[in-house]
């Protein structure tokens, strides 16, 4: 079985590239982020004539999730046990799906902007409902991975240079022990290997030249439970897909498993 996730950075511009990739890379489930449109105006019949079933959650507003699947698609959860809203309003961030006999969660953590911004504050609750949602599911034997876009790099490494993340999120001790707090729950990293660079990042600004020198972070993880990961042959970054005209500024993390 082949699993990714991949931040499209708005789906409707980015569909045919998606569709391309799909199809070129036979991959079994792909959860997506940023969809950037509402859960009707998900482009389900495309996504449907490559054999793929949908579950969408987007509010069309600047987030949005889904989980596409060619193994099934069964026991669809919209949302966090518990989250929190911001500024009143809730937002998409999270699908649970179970496909194939595993459990997958596509999220999209929320940026927190600046260490003094409120956003930042409520990162650090959606976290805390996402490791209640994870504590809670994980009592069964079936694998189980969250994957998506986590807005937190993990280690100091995951950055291209830590000294320029200085004063910034997704570095910050808070959202790291966040992360370290899920992971406890009974997860672990599915550390992609590297096809090239000895650091794999999965997003680069778009500003001119971070991509081709590199400057990116590593903040599109998978995390899985002992079922999972033992059942891991392969990942990796695929880069390629961050590369030509209109890429998303995230590259899908692709995972094969023996299941």
């Amino acid at each position: 079985m082949r699993i990714a996730t991949w931040n499209v950075n708005s789906i409707l511009p980015r569909l045919p590239r998606v569709l391309e990739w799909l199809g070129q890379t036979g991959t079994d489930v792909l959860c997506v982020q940023e969809l950037k449109n509402t859960t009707e105006a998900f482009p389900v019949e495309p996504v449907r004539e490559l054999g793929y079933e949908v579950a969408a959650y987007g509010l069309g507003r600047w987030n949005g999730v889904a989980i596409l699947s060619k193994a099934g698609l069964e026991d669809v959860t919209r949302g966090l046990t518990g989250e929190p809203r911001f500024d009143g309003a809730a937002e998409a961030r999270a699908i649970g799906a179970t496909c194939g006999g595993v459990r997958v969660w596509s999220v999209y953590v929320p940026n927190g902007r600046e260490p003094e911004n409120p956003h930042y504050a409520y990162k650090l609750e959606w976290l805390a409902a996402l490791r209640a949602t994870v504590a809670a599911e994980l009592g069964a034997e079936r694998p189980f991975a969250v994957l998506g876009d986590f807005n937190v790099a993990p280690d100091d490494a995951d950055v291209w240079d830590i000294t320029a993340f200085a004063g910034s999120t997704h570095v910050t001790p808070p959202e790291r022990a966040a992360l370290a707090a899920l992971r406890e729950t009974g997860l672990a990293d599915v550390f992609p290997r590297p096809l090239k660079y000895d650091h794999p990042f999965t997003y680069w600004d778009y500003r001119a030249g971070n991509f081709p020198n590199n400057r990116g972070m590593r903040i599109d993880l998978v995390y899985g439970n002992a079922a999972f990961t033992g059942a891991v042959t392969d990942s990796y970054v695929d880069r390629e897909a961050r590369k030509g005209k209109g890429p998303s500024d995230h590259a899908p993390v692709v995972v094969d498993l023996a299941l």
